[in-house]
């Protein structure tokens, strides 16, 4: 087990690699000058000079590359805003907080809702509840984040005044922003809880199981959810993951000081530090989250178990 997980641990490694030079390669192409962003159009040849030579943008492509790399490996430094000079990491834990608050219930409420929905679902296959279910779920996946934001603000902020359209620090102000996440989500998980569960449904042990005379209940939650359950933790994984990278639209149009609304900040005015460190940092809590998802692979299947012993 202890090796599986250094083996997970090392492959970190080439992917925050690459994950850092298509971010680095794609902002060095981009068009502004953080120069001239810094100084102002006013500022002398001299002044202008001195600072690139400062930011080592005088170097060349593979250089000023490395350079970044050996200053986030060994130095832990993202660099620094061009537009606040503040540390970039300090900006993001700043920002973290929120993000992570805001991502932690959308799955939350997605999986809470979201798994039982498949498993009534995959246990009335066909049925009115089952396409009920299922249409429900196909809304979830097919309404974009964005607008769904949109109507709820128009609903319940406009019209009803019932909640607050700003903010993240009280309930109410969490309510239309989690909700507006996990809806997608919600409907993801039920449909891979419900494909899952009729896979393992048609096992020749659950059959055992009903014939034995152990209760729906039991062969439904102890045997058949357990055994279902691998695929659909691989998912919410996955959708913790993008929904940290993903809540891009959702912070900035609920007002959410976190990372999302950095991003965004920092594309508009051409922050190309605050930009690569907010992604790279991102794809480094993505990594952990699926290592964590594999991790607990063993401990929900022991079959998984055993072939790491």
């Amino acid at each position: 087990m202890f090796q599986y997980i250094l083996k997970r641990i090392l492959w970190l490694i080439p992917i925050l690699l690459g994950v850092s030079f298509i971010v680095f390669t794609i902002m060095y192409l981009s068009p502004g000058d953080p120069v001239t962003m810094i100084l102002g159009e006013g500022a002398t040849e001299e002044a202008y000079e001195a600072l690139r030579v400062q930011m080592g943008l005088d170097k060349s492509f593979i250089e000023q590359f490395f350079d970044y790399i050996r200053k986030v490996v060994f130095e832990f430094d993202l660099g620094r805003s061009y537009v606040s000079r503040r540390v970039v990491m300090d900006e993001i834990l700043v920002r973290l907080p929120n993000t992570l608050k805001l991502a932690s219930w959308s799955i939350f409420f997605a999986s809470l809702i979201g798994i039982p929905m498949g498993v009534i679902s995959a246990t009335r296959p066909y049925s009115k509840t089952d396409n009920a279910v299922m249409f429900v779920s196909l809304i979830g996946v097919s309404m974009p984040t964005f607008w769904q934001a949109l109507l709820l603000i128009i609903l319940f902020t406009s019209t009803l005044g019932w909640l607050p359209a700003t903010g993240f620090t009280t309930w109410q102000q969490m309510i239309m922003p989690v909700f507006a996440l996990a809806t997608s989500s919600m409907g993801t998980i039920a449909r891979i809880t419900r494909s899952s569960m009729m896979d393992v449904l048609d096992q020749d042990y659950i059959r055992t199981a009903n014939a034995k005379g152990v209760s729906g209940g039991k062969v439904i939650f102890h045997h058949a959810l357990r055994n279902a359950l691998i695929p659909v933790v691989t998912v919410i994984g996955l959708q913790f993951g993008a929904l940290l990278g993903g809540a891009v639209l959702t912070e900035t149009i609920f007002s959410i000081n976190g990372l999302g609304t950095m991003m965004v900040n920092a594309i508009r005015t051409r922050d190309s530090m605050v930009v690569q460190g907010g992604v790279l940092f991102i794809a480094f809590v993505f990594t952990l989250v699926n290592l964590c998802v594999d991790i607990l692979y063993a401990y929900i299947d022991p079959r998984i178990r055993s072939q790491y012993d």
